[in-house]
Protein backbone atom coordinates (compact mmCIF):
# COMPACT_ATOMS: atom_id res chain seq x y z
CA UNK A 1 0.00 0.00 0.00
CA UNK A 2 1.22 3.47 -0.80
CA UNK A 3 -0.06 6.57 0.98
CA UNK A 4 -0.91 9.29 -1.50
CA UNK A 5 1.55 12.16 -1.46
CA UNK A 6 3.93 10.48 0.99
CA UNK A 7 7.01 8.25 0.68
CA UNK A 8 6.53 4.50 0.36
CA UNK A 9 6.49 3.96 4.12
CA UNK A 10 3.84 6.64 4.60
CA UNK A 11 6.04 8.91 6.68
CA UNK A 12 7.17 12.44 6.10
CA UNK A 13 10.89 12.97 5.57
CA UNK A 14 11.27 14.47 9.03
CA UNK A 15 10.23 11.11 10.55
CA UNK A 16 12.99 9.15 8.86
CA UNK A 17 15.14 9.28 11.98
CA UNK A 18 12.39 7.89 14.22
CA UNK A 19 12.58 4.36 15.62
CA UNK A 20 10.83 1.48 13.87
CA UNK A 21 8.24 1.21 16.64
CA UNK A 22 7.50 4.95 16.43
CA UNK A 23 7.14 4.80 12.66
CA UNK A 24 4.92 1.72 12.80
CA UNK A 25 2.75 3.46 15.40
CA UNK A 26 2.39 6.62 13.29
CA UNK A 27 1.58 4.65 10.16
CA UNK A 28 -1.10 2.57 11.88
CA UNK A 29 -2.55 5.67 13.51
CA UNK A 30 -2.78 7.37 10.09
CA UNK A 31 -4.47 4.30 8.62
CA UNK A 32 -7.05 4.26 11.42
CA UNK A 33 -7.54 8.02 11.16
CA UNK A 34 -8.31 8.00 7.43
CA UNK A 35 -10.48 4.90 7.57
CA UNK A 36 -8.23 2.41 5.81
CA UNK A 37 -8.57 0.33 8.97
CA UNK A 38 -12.15 0.61 10.21
CA UNK A 39 -13.84 0.29 13.62
CA UNK A 40 -14.21 -3.32 14.74
CA UNK A 41 -11.47 -4.66 12.46
CA UNK A 42 -8.75 -6.75 14.05
CA UNK A 43 -4.99 -6.34 13.87
CA UNK A 44 -2.51 -9.07 14.80
CA UNK A 45 1.04 -8.51 15.96
CA UNK A 46 2.46 -11.00 13.44
CA UNK A 47 0.32 -9.48 10.67
CA UNK A 48 1.65 -5.95 11.30
CA UNK A 49 5.24 -7.21 11.52
CA UNK A 50 4.94 -9.02 8.18
CA UNK A 51 3.15 -6.15 6.40
CA UNK A 52 5.66 -3.51 7.53
CA UNK A 53 8.75 -5.70 7.19
CA UNK A 54 9.71 -5.33 10.85
CA UNK A 55 10.13 -7.68 13.81
CA UNK A 56 7.31 -8.45 16.24
CA UNK A 57 8.78 -6.34 19.05
CA UNK A 58 8.28 -2.89 17.39
CA UNK A 59 4.93 -4.09 16.01
CA UNK A 60 3.79 -5.04 19.54
CA UNK A 61 4.97 -1.70 20.94
CA UNK A 62 3.10 0.24 18.23
CA UNK A 63 -0.13 -1.67 18.85
CA UNK A 64 0.04 -1.24 22.62
CA UNK A 65 0.74 2.48 22.26
CA UNK A 66 -2.45 2.76 20.20
CA UNK A 67 -4.25 0.86 22.98
CA UNK A 68 -2.99 3.40 25.50
CA UNK A 69 -4.51 6.12 23.32
CA UNK A 70 -7.84 4.21 23.20
CA UNK A 71 -7.62 3.79 19.44
CA UNK A 72 -7.34 0.02 19.84
CA UNK A 73 -8.65 -2.49 22.37
CA UNK A 74 -6.57 -5.56 23.17
CA UNK A 75 -8.35 -8.91 23.30
CA UNK A 76 -6.21 -11.73 24.65
CA UNK A 77 -5.63 -14.34 22.00
CA UNK A 78 -7.63 -12.43 19.40
CA UNK A 79 -5.38 -9.50 18.67
CA UNK A 80 -6.22 -5.81 18.76
CA UNK A 81 -9.56 -4.37 17.69
CA UNK A 82 -10.07 -0.86 16.34
CA UNK A 83 -12.25 1.13 18.75
CA UNK A 84 -15.46 2.80 17.69
CA UNK A 85 -18.88 1.76 16.51
CA UNK A 86 -18.91 -1.90 15.67
CA UNK A 87 -16.45 -2.85 18.39
CA UNK A 88 -17.88 -5.89 20.06
CA UNK A 89 -15.07 -8.15 21.13
CA UNK A 90 -12.28 -9.82 19.23
CA UNK A 91 -14.41 -11.51 16.59
CA UNK A 92 -14.35 -8.75 13.97
CA UNK A 93 -12.89 -9.16 10.51
CA UNK A 94 -9.13 -9.19 10.19
CA UNK A 95 -7.98 -5.85 8.77
CA UNK A 96 -6.49 -5.96 5.28
CA UNK A 97 -2.91 -4.69 5.38
CA UNK A 98 -1.07 -4.48 2.09
CA UNK A 99 2.73 -4.54 2.39
CA UNK A 100 4.19 -1.15 3.38
CA UNK A 101 7.90 -1.60 3.96
CA UNK A 102 9.22 0.72 6.64
CA UNK A 103 12.77 1.50 5.68
CA UNK A 104 15.16 1.31 8.62
CA UNK A 105 18.23 3.57 8.60
CA UNK A 106 21.55 1.75 9.03
CA UNK A 107 22.23 1.20 12.72
CA UNK A 108 25.44 3.21 12.62
CA UNK A 109 23.44 6.28 11.55
CA UNK A 110 21.30 6.10 14.69
CA UNK A 111 24.30 6.45 16.99
CA UNK A 112 26.55 8.60 14.81
CA UNK A 113 25.38 11.98 16.08
CA UNK A 114 25.87 11.12 19.75
CA UNK A 115 29.35 9.68 19.20
CA UNK A 116 30.35 12.60 16.99
CA UNK A 117 29.26 15.14 19.59
CA UNK A 118 31.12 13.36 22.38
CA UNK A 119 34.26 13.32 20.22
CA UNK A 120 34.05 16.95 19.14
CA UNK A 121 33.65 18.15 22.72
CA UNK A 122 36.65 16.22 23.98
CA UNK A 123 39.12 16.74 21.15
CA UNK A 124 38.94 20.46 21.89
CA UNK A 125 40.70 19.51 25.14
CA UNK A 126 43.03 16.75 23.94
CA UNK A 127 43.46 13.60 21.85
CA UNK A 128 40.97 10.78 22.46
CA UNK A 129 41.17 7.01 21.99
CA UNK A 130 38.06 5.05 20.98
CA UNK A 131 37.52 1.53 22.34
CA UNK A 132 35.56 -0.35 19.68
CA UNK A 133 34.43 -3.12 22.05
CA UNK A 134 33.16 -0.63 24.65
CA UNK A 135 31.47 1.37 21.90
CA UNK A 136 29.50 -1.72 20.85
CA UNK A 137 28.58 -2.52 24.46
CA UNK A 138 27.54 1.05 25.26
CA UNK A 139 25.04 1.20 22.39
CA UNK A 140 24.19 -2.52 22.43
CA UNK A 141 25.12 -2.99 18.78
CA UNK A 142 27.32 -5.46 16.92
CA UNK A 143 30.97 -4.86 16.09
CA UNK A 144 29.91 -4.70 12.43
CA UNK A 145 27.83 -1.61 13.26
CA UNK A 146 30.69 0.06 15.12
CA UNK A 147 33.08 -0.67 12.24
CA UNK A 148 30.67 1.00 9.82
CA UNK A 149 30.46 4.00 12.14
CA UNK A 150 34.23 4.27 12.56
CA UNK A 151 34.80 3.86 8.82
CA UNK A 152 32.49 6.81 8.20
CA UNK A 153 34.33 8.96 10.74
CA UNK A 154 37.67 7.91 9.27
CA UNK A 155 36.52 8.96 5.81
CA UNK A 156 35.69 12.42 7.15
CA UNK A 157 39.10 12.78 8.76
CA UNK A 158 37.69 12.79 12.28
CA UNK A 159 39.56 9.67 13.43
CA UNK A 160 42.60 7.63 12.38
CA UNK A 161 44.51 4.55 13.49
CA UNK A 162 47.65 4.93 15.58
CA UNK A 163 50.78 2.78 15.26
CA UNK A 164 49.25 0.14 17.55
CA UNK A 165 46.12 -0.14 15.42
CA UNK A 166 43.85 1.71 17.88
CA UNK A 167 41.31 4.27 16.75
CA UNK A 168 42.39 7.76 17.70
CA UNK A 169 40.87 11.21 17.32
CA UNK A 170 43.64 13.76 17.52
CA UNK A 171 43.31 17.00 19.38
CA UNK A 172 41.95 19.86 17.31
CA UNK A 173 44.19 22.85 17.72
CA UNK A 174 43.79 26.40 16.45
CA UNK A 175 46.69 25.73 14.07
CA UNK A 176 44.90 22.69 12.61
CA UNK A 177 41.72 24.69 12.04
CA UNK A 178 43.64 27.50 10.37
CA UNK A 179 45.37 24.97 8.09
CA UNK A 180 42.04 23.44 7.08
CA UNK A 181 40.52 26.84 6.33
CA UNK A 182 43.58 27.87 4.34
CA UNK A 183 43.10 24.74 2.23
CA UNK A 184 39.43 25.59 1.77
CA UNK A 185 40.24 29.18 0.75
CA UNK A 186 42.63 27.88 -1.90
CA UNK A 187 40.35 25.20 -3.33
CA UNK A 188 36.68 26.11 -2.79
CA UNK A 189 36.58 29.33 -4.88
CA UNK A 190 38.21 27.50 -7.81
CA UNK A 191 35.82 24.56 -7.36
CA UNK A 192 32.89 27.01 -7.40
CA UNK A 193 34.05 28.60 -10.66
CA UNK A 194 34.41 25.17 -12.24
CA UNK A 195 31.07 23.96 -10.85
CA UNK A 196 28.68 26.75 -11.83
CA UNK A 197 28.63 26.09 -15.60
CA UNK A 198 27.57 22.48 -14.91
CA UNK A 199 25.27 23.04 -11.93
CA UNK A 200 21.47 22.80 -12.36
CA UNK A 201 19.84 26.13 -11.45
CA UNK A 202 17.38 24.54 -8.97
CA UNK A 203 20.32 23.61 -6.71
CA UNK A 204 21.19 27.30 -6.31
CA UNK A 205 17.56 28.38 -5.90
CA UNK A 206 16.86 25.76 -3.22
CA UNK A 207 20.04 26.71 -1.35
CA UNK A 208 19.04 30.40 -1.47
CA UNK A 209 15.50 29.63 -0.27
CA UNK A 210 16.85 27.80 2.77
CA UNK A 211 19.12 30.73 3.66
CA UNK A 212 16.21 33.19 3.41
CA UNK A 213 14.05 30.96 5.60
CA UNK A 214 16.77 30.78 8.24
CA UNK A 215 17.26 34.55 8.20
CA UNK A 216 13.55 35.05 8.86
CA UNK A 217 13.63 32.70 11.84
CA UNK A 218 14.01 34.19 15.34
CA UNK A 219 15.93 31.13 16.55
CA UNK A 220 18.36 29.42 14.16
CA UNK A 221 17.95 25.67 13.92
CA UNK A 222 21.09 23.51 14.12
CA UNK A 223 19.91 20.99 11.53
CA UNK A 224 18.83 23.76 9.15
CA UNK A 225 22.17 25.56 9.52
CA UNK A 226 24.05 22.32 8.90
CA UNK A 227 21.99 21.82 5.73
CA UNK A 228 22.80 25.38 4.61
CA UNK A 229 26.52 24.79 5.15
CA UNK A 230 26.40 21.64 3.02
CA UNK A 231 24.32 23.35 0.36
CA UNK A 232 27.10 25.83 -0.34
CA UNK A 233 30.25 23.94 0.53
CA UNK A 234 29.28 20.52 -0.86
CA UNK A 235 26.25 20.53 -3.17
CA UNK A 236 26.97 23.81 -4.98
CA UNK A 237 30.55 22.66 -5.58
CA UNK A 238 29.48 19.22 -6.82
CA UNK A 239 29.42 20.32 -10.48
CA UNK A 240 33.20 20.79 -10.42
CA UNK A 241 34.67 18.51 -13.08
CA UNK A 242 38.02 18.25 -11.27
CA UNK A 243 37.20 15.44 -8.86
CA UNK A 244 40.65 15.62 -7.26
CA UNK A 245 39.75 19.04 -5.87
CA UNK A 246 36.51 17.63 -4.42
CA UNK A 247 38.32 14.66 -2.90
CA UNK A 248 40.85 16.96 -1.26
CA UNK A 249 38.02 19.09 0.16
CA UNK A 250 36.39 16.04 1.71
CA UNK A 251 39.25 15.94 4.23
CA UNK A 252 38.31 19.42 5.44
CA UNK A 253 34.68 18.56 6.19
CA UNK A 254 35.27 17.80 9.86
CA UNK A 255 34.92 21.56 10.41
CA UNK A 256 31.21 21.18 9.59
CA UNK A 257 30.62 18.93 12.61
CA UNK A 258 30.06 21.58 15.31
CA UNK A 259 27.47 23.38 13.13
CA UNK A 260 25.14 20.53 14.06
CA UNK A 261 25.31 21.65 17.70
CA UNK A 262 24.82 25.42 17.55
CA UNK A 263 23.58 25.73 21.11
CA UNK A 264 25.97 23.35 22.83
CA UNK A 265 27.91 25.23 25.54
CA UNK A 266 31.28 24.21 24.01
CA UNK A 267 30.53 23.64 20.35
CA UNK A 268 28.18 26.54 19.69
CA UNK A 269 28.93 30.05 18.45
CA UNK A 270 27.10 33.32 19.24
CA UNK A 271 23.82 33.86 17.37
CA UNK A 272 25.02 37.15 15.84
CA UNK A 273 27.86 35.24 14.18
CA UNK A 274 25.38 32.78 12.68
CA UNK A 275 23.38 35.68 11.24
CA UNK A 276 26.54 37.10 9.66
CA UNK A 277 27.41 33.75 8.09
CA UNK A 278 23.91 33.41 6.61
CA UNK A 279 24.12 36.86 4.98
CA UNK A 280 27.49 35.92 3.47
CA UNK A 281 25.97 32.73 2.06
CA UNK A 282 23.17 34.77 0.54
CA UNK A 283 25.59 37.14 -1.22
CA UNK A 284 27.55 34.22 -2.70
CA UNK A 285 24.40 32.52 -3.98
CA UNK A 286 22.96 35.78 -5.37
CA UNK A 287 26.15 36.41 -7.35
CA UNK A 288 26.12 32.83 -8.63
CA UNK A 289 22.48 33.15 -9.74
CA UNK A 290 23.34 36.36 -11.63
CA UNK A 291 25.99 34.43 -13.53
CA UNK A 292 28.86 36.27 -11.82
CA UNK A 293 31.12 33.26 -11.22
CA UNK A 294 34.20 35.36 -10.42
CA UNK A 295 32.28 37.56 -8.00
CA UNK A 296 30.76 34.52 -6.31
CA UNK A 297 34.21 32.96 -5.96
CA UNK A 298 35.60 36.17 -4.40
CA UNK A 299 32.64 36.39 -2.01
CA UNK A 300 33.23 32.75 -1.02
CA UNK A 301 36.88 33.45 -0.34
CA UNK A 302 35.95 36.47 1.80
CA UNK A 303 33.43 34.32 3.68
CA UNK A 304 36.06 31.68 4.44
CA UNK A 305 38.50 34.33 5.70
CA UNK A 306 36.15 35.16 8.58
CA UNK A 307 34.63 31.68 9.00
CA UNK A 308 37.73 30.32 10.68
CA UNK A 309 37.49 33.08 13.32
CA UNK A 310 33.95 31.94 14.10
CA UNK A 311 35.21 28.39 14.47
CA UNK A 312 38.15 29.43 16.66
CA UNK A 313 35.80 31.21 19.08
CA UNK A 314 35.15 27.75 20.57
CA UNK A 315 38.68 27.68 21.97
CA UNK A 316 37.96 30.87 23.89
CA UNK A 317 34.82 29.26 25.35
CA UNK A 318 36.65 26.18 26.66
CA UNK A 319 39.76 27.98 27.91
CA UNK A 320 38.48 28.19 31.50
CA UNK A 321 36.34 25.05 31.43
CA UNK A 322 36.80 22.08 33.74
CA UNK A 323 37.62 18.95 31.77
CA UNK A 324 34.71 16.64 31.17
CA UNK A 325 34.05 13.06 32.20
CA UNK A 326 34.48 10.45 29.46
CA UNK A 327 31.92 7.83 28.39
CA UNK A 328 33.19 4.25 28.72
CA UNK A 329 34.14 3.98 25.05
CA UNK A 330 36.40 7.06 25.10
CA UNK A 331 39.60 7.69 27.00
CA UNK A 332 42.31 10.38 26.95
CA UNK A 333 45.24 9.70 24.65
CA UNK A 334 48.63 11.35 24.49
CA UNK A 335 49.30 13.88 21.75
Amino acid sequence: MKVAGLPDDGLAGSDKGASLQERAYRLLKAMIGDGRIGPGERLLEAQVAKAFGISRSPARHALRTLCAEALLEEHDGKGFVVAGCGTGGGDGLLASLEPVRIQSPPQWERIYKEVEQELFIRILFGAVRINEKQLALHFDVSRTVTRDLLARMHGMGLIEKDDAGHWLSRRITPEHIRDLYEMRRLLEPKALQKSLPHLPAPVLHQARDRVLLALKSDTPDSAAFDRIERDLHVDVLSGCQNKEILRALERTQLVFGPTRYLFHPFLGVPVEMIDGALKEHLEILDRALRGDADGAAQALQDHLKVADDRWLRRFEIIASTTRLQFPAYLSPAGG
